[in-house]
């Protein structure tokens, strides 16, 4: 199921009919990424969905793992419509080395 899921986010991406919460605009702003490398980050061949909120606050969504054409890790999360919500590099504080996995 994850994959089919992937596979649509990914659809919307290519045809640029994705869009950003003012939000994870605020957020790319401040932590410098580039809408290029979000896209780079979910269109990429490492790119895997780590966690999925079913029961998100507007519509269901997940977060992405995924690596930019430069090797930087980004999380973002997503709606199955192609919603940003937010991105971040993953805090080794809160993921383990792998990024993907949260730390207890």
């Amino acid at each position: 199921m994850r994959t089919i899921l992937l596979n649509n986010l990914r659809k919307i991406i290519k045809a640029n009919k994705h869009y950003y919460t003012v939000h994870a605009q605020e957020q790319m702003a401040l932590r410098h990424i580039r809408n290029a490398e979000v896209a780079e980050a979910i269109l990429g061949e490492r790119t895997e969905i780590i966690e999925e909120y079913p029961q998100d606050k507007y519509s269901p969504s997940c977060l992405i793992y995924g690596v930019t054409g430069k090797e930087r890790a980004l999380h973002v999360q997503s709606n199955y419509q192609g919603v940003i919500i937010t991105t971040y590099e993953p805090d080794l504080n809160k993921w383990h080395d792998d990024m993907k996995t949260r730390r207890r």
